[in-house]
């Protein structure tokens, strides 16, 4: 696993770092997913899970940890959850700080399925994200049916933000309807100050990106001050 921070600039502090898949000399995660078969969809995502649970506890973090899971290994929800129940007793992570991200990796045909899972993880205490919102298969017609905890503004929102007039009145209006659905946003994949301080003075308190950070192998990243305080003293 590699892990990347999620930056509140509202506290000047790490929220969360995302657990990232990696080969285990830090290969790709398209190196890794693309030889993951259909009948080895659970069991692989049950072991990322356990893993990237077990790195943050012995790397130390105190921050929130991110999860991407895969709906469609997700056969039902507590029975699927257990092992990841199991190794956060077994390392003292606390449930409350654990996030879910809902990858748009994978089309999920059965939205029904895909709602039950969202509910039952709330339930449990768990924090739900939709991730690369805007694109793929992470778009608007999902918030008919799901009640996500926060939406993570796809990278293709992002890039160039702060001189693409189109762009920049597309996360207003979502600004706005997040607000309204109670449901906080991230930004992700910034990786200029010139977007880094556009988001932030538009409102967007929670960064994710190169600019920040690259993903640590087997590591935390090193987070500069500087690179915060360019953002919020401009």
């Amino acid at each position: 696993m590699a892990f990347q921070p999620i930056i509140d600039l509202g506290t000047g502090s790490v929220f969360a770092h995302e657990a990232l898949v990696r080969g285990t000399g830090g290969e790709s995660a398209w190196s890794v997913l693309s030889q993951v078969t259909p009948e080895h969809l659970y069991t692989f995502d049950q072991a990322c899970r356990v893993r990237a649970i077990e790195m943050a506890s012995q790397l130390g973090m105190t921050s929130k940890l991110s999860i991407n899971f895969l709906p469609n290994a997700v056969y039902e929800p507590r029975a699927c959850i257990r092992a990841t129940l199991e190794v956060a007793r077994r390392v003292g992570w606390s449930l409350n700080d654990l996030i879910f991200e809902i990858t748009e990796n994978e089309h999920v045909a059965d939205r029904d399925h895909l709602r039950h899972i969202v509910e039952q993880y709330h339930e449990m205490g768990f924090t739900v994200a939709l991730d690369d919102f805007g694109t793929g298969h992470a778009n608007l017609d999902l918030l008919t049916v799901l009640t996500p905890h926060h939406l993570k503004l796809d990278r293709i929102l992002i890039s160039g933000i702060g001189q693409d007039v189109r762009r920049q009145n597309l996360v207003r209006h979502m600004c706005l309807m997040a607000e309204a659905l109670g449901m906080g946003l991230v930004a992700e994949g910034i990786e200029t100050l010139e977007e880094a301080r556009w988001l932030y003075q538009n409102g967007i308190m929670r960064h994710q990106g190169y600019y920040y950070a690259r993903p640590a192998f087997e590591a935390l990243a090193e987070i500069d001050p500087a690179c915060i305080r360019a953002v919020t003293t401009a």
